[in-house]
């Protein structure tokens, strides 16, 4: 009775493990389907898009500052410039389907790539599936079409040179390549050199006490990228482009610039509480964790926790952490595997911008400025900082901005002044002396003094509205804003 009992669980787990097996192999598929369902929201890709097409236009970093108005001629950082000029040259060339498409595979690309050197270093598929959907979990709300993407992609590529185990000369000059090339592409090479800093650390602990050897790989790539840092057209004036950044983007309220624990942001950090107890248990359940993994993982959620920004590149580094814990060691990937996961992720590729056009976020004003474009508007257009990006995309070089979302392009006493219109202690007469405004594209839940005086001047007439985006034209509509293109 008993063996037929087992024969019984025998087969039911027999038909049951190749389905298991399919799921875990079509999970990067599913990943990209979720991926390519999600709306654009992020409101700086469209400003970066514009100034990419002027970057391949000038064969090189633009110099100057084209857009602002109380800014134009001032030397403009390169921040993210090659990214930026990629991003645009696959605009141009697809639109905004195939640049959809060409993100999402940037962003999962990190996610991809360190998978892909575990199941090649013997982890068990179901495992790397496992690691990937966890970690995808935690992560997906940050993804959106921007720059950032290629951050991503770099730093699995970066976890995954440290995981394939390769001869250090090789390992190292790889590294070298993928450094330089990252930093410029978006700015945040920084987060790979904490991270083999991190990785290093268990290394040189254990050859302090005499139990190994010196940690060269990671030690050197930390060394070398922390110079890479500063292999931009910037040069170490990048650092005080972040500093500004991270203070304006802490002083505004930005969320991914605060820790985890404020309001905002306590729903990722359940999932990520979540995905810790998780690991934590497999962990101690099977005792089969990489010290050097632990520690770059165990570094980034302390950065998470501080910053949130830094949470993707905690669900990247948590992949090999994972699915080194969840399984024993495994055949390596089969032809046929590496066929069926590459074919699906193609096949969703193509398929899903026919399904699934690309979607915007509500909130941003792409339908509002539109319409502004019907009139013979030219100068200034004064709009909330985050509309910024699409008043650029849609009408420079006719129109410039009051502000935009680079937080580090305007001073602190402009940001206040920027608080101060958005509290009605700046009026209408002030900010109309200020820029001359030749239009205002302004929420009126977020901008409400300004919108309720500009309903009551007789001087501007509305020309659009909806709840969350009201246009507000001269009633005698000039040609040009004249000094709003100059300070």
């Amino acid at each position: 009775m008993i063996g037929q009992i087992r024969d019984r669980d025998d087969g039911w787990q027999a038909r049951v493990r190749p389905l298991l097996r399919v799921i875990a192999v079509l999970i990067p598929a599913a990943m990209l389907v979720v991926l390519l369902r999600r709306p654009v929201w992020d409101v700086d890709i469209f400003w970066q898009l514009k100034l990419g097409e002027m970057i391949l236009d000038h064969g090189g970093p633009i110099p100057t500052e084209p857009f602002s108005a109380k800014h134009l001629g001032e030397p403009l950082p390169a921040v993210a410039w090659a990214g930026q000029a990629v991003m645009a040259l696959v605009r141009r060339i697809g639109g905004w389907e195939l640049l959809r498409v060409f993100d999402a595979m940037l962003w999962l690309g990190g996610f991809w790539a360190v998978a892909l050197a575990c199941r090649m270093r013997g982890a068990a598929t179901g495992a790397v599936a496992l690691a990937l959907g966890m970690a995808f979990v935690v992560t997906v709300t940050t993804a959106s079409v921007r720059p950032q993407s290629f951050a991503c992609l770099c730093f699995g590529l970066l976890l995954a040179l440290r995981r394939l185990e390769l001869k250090p000369a090789t390992a190292i000059g790889l590294g070298v390549l993928l450094l330089l090339v990252w930093q410029n592409l978006h700015p945040s090479v920084s987060v790979g050199v904490a991270a083999m800093a991190f990785a290093s650390l268990p290394g040189w602990v254990g050859w302090l006490r005499g139990r190994g050897p010196v940690p060269i790989v990671p030690t050197a790539l930390a060394v070398i990228g922390a110079g890479a840092m500063f292999a931009t057209p910037d040069g170490f004036s990048i650092l005080a482009t972040s500093a500004t950044n991270a203070e304006a983007s802490m002083a505004i309220g930005a969320s991914e610039w605060l820790p985890l624990w404020i309001p905002a942001n306590q729903p990722n950090a359940v999932i990520a509480a979540e995905v810790v107890l998780v690991t934590s248990w497999l962990g101690w359940r099977y005792r089969r964790l990489d010290a050097a993994e632990v520690a770059t993982a165990a570094g980034l959620l302390l950065m998470t926790i501080a910053t949130y920004r830094f949470m993707l590149f905690w669900g990247v580094a948590m992949v090999p952490v994972i699915a080194r814990a969840a399984s024993a060691p495994a055949a390596k990937p089969t032809r046929g595997e590496g066929l069926a996961v590459a074919g699906s992720i193609l096949l969703v590729a193509i398929v899903m911008p026919v399904l699934a056009p690309v979607r915007f976020a509500p909130a941003l004003p792409l339908d509002a400025v539109q319409h502004l474009r019907k009139y013979p508007v030219h100068g200034t257009i004064y709009g909330d900082f985050p509309f910024g990006g699409v008043i650029i995309d849609t009408g420079y070089p006719d129109w410039k901005v009051a502000y935009d979302g680079r937080y580090y392009r305007y001073s602190r006493e402009e940001w206040q002044y920027n608080g101060g219109i958005e509290n009605g202690i700046v009026p209408l007469v002030d900010v109309v002396r200020k820029w001359n405004p030749a239009a205002f594209v302004i929420d009126p839940r977020h901008n409400a003094p300004i919108a309720q005086e500009l309903a009551r001047s007789s001087a501007w007439q509305r020309i659009y509205a909806t709840g969350r985006v009201v246009v507000y034209v001269p009633r005698i509509i000039r040609r040009a804003s004249p000094g709003s293109a100059r300070r």
